[in-house]
């Protein structure tokens, strides 16, 4: 739990190798919690930190940023679909989701439900590939389509982000 909250804080960590590390020690279903539970508190605690910390304290110091300002304004174009997709898809950067709605006037509760659900499905599809590297030691076959599947996430987020002006 403690390395999945990390890499939502560290974003550097790998995330996949996390949960599926996860799955080959605690099995499909508690790999899966343990996962989910880590990456849904790193997750809150980035974003409450910039909310009642950096927003509430900092923000006269902090708003002089072009960028934070350009964080900002990206967030007012959002809707909860988009952030939810965004949430999914496993190459998003999660780090800078946190940070612009944390500092933004996004609904603070609609917000963490959205990027909880949102995190809940990613974090399920990537303990369905850590499974199928379990599988594929009896069958190959699963490991090429858990690597199939896993490209084509990787660039539907590359695609999705580049439309939504995440770099």
């Amino acid at each position: 739990i403690l390395l999945a909250m990390l890499e939502s804080i560290f974003p550097p960590l790998p995330l996949i190798a996390i949960v599926a590390l996860n799955i080959a020690a605690h099995g499909g279903f508690l790999g899966f919690v343990y996962s989910w539970l880590g990456v849904a508190a790193g997750g809150t605690v980035l974003f409450l930190f910039w909310r009642l910390v950096v927003k509430r304290f900092f923000w006269k110091l902090a708003s002089r940023s072009e960028q934070l300002k350009k964080a900002q304004q990206w967030v007012s174009h959002v809707d909860t679909a988009t952030l939810f997709m965004l949430a999914v898809l496993p190459f998003t950067p999660t780090a800078f989701l946190h940070l612009a709605f944390g500092i933004s006037d996004f609904d603070e509760k609609r917000y963490l439900v959205t990027m909880l659900l949102g995190k809940g499905v990613m974090v399920a599809m990537m303990a369905l590939f850590g499974q199928s590297l379990v599988s594929a030691m009896k069958n190959p076959f699963y490991l090429v389509l858990a690597i199939a599947i896993w490209a084509g996430m990787y660039f539907a987020s590359k695609h999705f982000c580049k439309k939504h002006e995440i770099d």
